[in-house]
């Protein structure tokens, strides 16, 4: 059969695809492009606080330092309040105790042994090695405590056969260096935890919103490549998940150590409860994108409810950040949620194959997922999403009524009934007689 468009009709057409095509990639380069900005911009802010951090923590250390300690050098208190600063968010208070744990261990074993064995290279050489094999056996793996104690050892071996009383002045020096740290942070200059766990968070929930749209609109096309594609840009999420649970470390420790922040501990409590289901949201989303990818692979069909099901899914992720990054209710978040397992019900109702079923299954999962971020509890969000998809799969197949009580029988149905039993049991009665004693017709 002829093509019922003419040729200039289907040039028309490929010209407007290919437009929109390139209208789509610019916004998407476009987008890309604002949020690097923004990531660039929150590294230079965060980046400029941990340095001031660290600038007035040495100040201090140092200033303490001449004026409590007395005379002296005394550079290992503002090393040891700059280390303090420049370790992870999250990891300042444990470096300290470990910074001073470490100090201490290379004191007790340089000491003892530079009185058994004497001073020399190869003492030395043994003083530095048992120590750093004792703060491995402590510590179970490098860090502060291990670099701390084999050089407080080296120290303690090198310089004490010529300057006496080094050990109390570097004890001390690590007390006043680790105490202003922590003060520093704690403070004078603690950060805003929430702020912290919001700028984390906003690369995950702008891949969720991205990605889910892209999948949506690559199962509608039934193009394997791009949902190919998705798969793989979610599977380049290990570092923004690294870096959220970098800064949950960070937030629980100002929460914890700094006054002037406890009153945010419920606030991140919830936001951390929150980010641990936004993370098995991004498991199901991947997921899914795999589950779509073997679908389109094995030519199974997709109906039309299953791509608008994961356009839901994607819009009720950007209301949830919304609606929960200034405190409202999440009621458009829960709707959205609801319409995405009643299309993943009606999918299911109109007919999909194992892989279609996954689908649906892994959209109810995420959904149920969604609804617990957003603060439900676990029984409230399965039920919420059970009820919806049951509603949508009744659209398609309305449950059959059966009749489950019979008519009650009228008054004189019973009496005719009872009649009927007491004439059967007399004429039981009588042809249960011997022969001989029946009596005569």
């Amino acid at each position: 059969m002829a093509d019922d468009h003419p040729p200039a009709d289907r040039d028309q057409s490929r010209l407007d695809e290919t437009a929109e095509r390139t209208v789509r990639q610019v916004r998407q380069a476009r987008h890309r492009g604002g949020q690097a900005g923004r990531i660039r911009a929150r590294q230079w802010e965060v980046t400029l606080v941990i340095s001031v951090q660290a600038g007035l923590a040495a100040a201090i250390a140092a200033l303490l330092a001449k004026n409590l300690l007395g005379p002296g050098s005394h550079v290992f208190a503002p090393a040891a309040a700059v280390g303090t600063i420049a370790t992870a968010i999250g990891q300042r208070a444990r470096r300290t105790f470990e910074l001073l744990g470490g100090v201490g261990l290379g004191i007790i074993i340089g000491d003892t042994l530079r009185f058994l064995l004497g001073s020399g290279p190869w003492q030395t050489g043994a003083v530095v090695a048992l120590a750093i094999a004792a703060a491995l056996l402590v510590a179970g793996k490098g860090g502060p405590l291990v670099g701390q104690a084999g050089g407080t050892a080296v120290l303690i071996a090198t310089l004490a056969p010529m300057e006496r009383g080094l050990e109390l002045p570097r004890i001390f020096d690590a007390l006043v260096g680790g105490a202003v740290g922590l003060v520093v942070v704690a403070l004078l200059l603690p950060i805003n935890p929430m702020r912290v766990l919001d700028r984390a968070a906003a690369p995950i929930f702008a891949v969720l919103c991205e990605q889910l749209a892209e999948l949506a609109q690559a199962m509608r096309e039934r193009d394997g490549d791009r949902t190919l594609k998705v798969l793989e840009r979610l599977r380049g999420t290990e570092g923004d998940l690294s870096r959220l649970h970098d800064a949950l470390s960070g937030a629980e420790e100002v929460v914890t150590i700094a006054p002037v922040r406890w009153h945010r501990r419920q606030q991140y409590h919830r936001y951390a409860r929150s980010a641990d289901h936004l993370e098995r949201l991004l498991l199901d989303t991947r997921a899914m994108a795999r589950w779509s990818t073997t679908a389109l692979q094995y030519d199974e069909p997709i109906p039309p409810e299953l791509p608008d099901a994961m356009s839901r899914l994607g819009q009720a992720v950007a209301e949830m950040r919304s609606e929960c990054k200034v405190g409202e209710d999440p009621q458009r978040t829960r709707r959205l949620v609801e319409e995405c397992a009643e299309l993943a019900g009606r999918a299911s109702a109109s007919g999909v194959r194992s892989f279609g079923e996954s689908l649906v299954t892994g959209l109810r999962t995420a959904a149920s997922d969604l609804l617990r971020a957003a603060g439900s509890e676990p029984d409230d969000a399965n039920r919420i999403v059970r009820r919806a998809a049951g509603a949508g799969e009744a659209e398609i197949h309305p449950p059959v009524r059966r009749q489950l009580h019979r008519a009650r029988p009228t008054r004189a149905a019973r009496a005719r009934r009872r009649a009927h039993l007491a004439a059967r049991t007399r004429n039981d009665g009588r042809a249960g007689l011997p022969a001989r004693e029946r009596p005569a017709r």
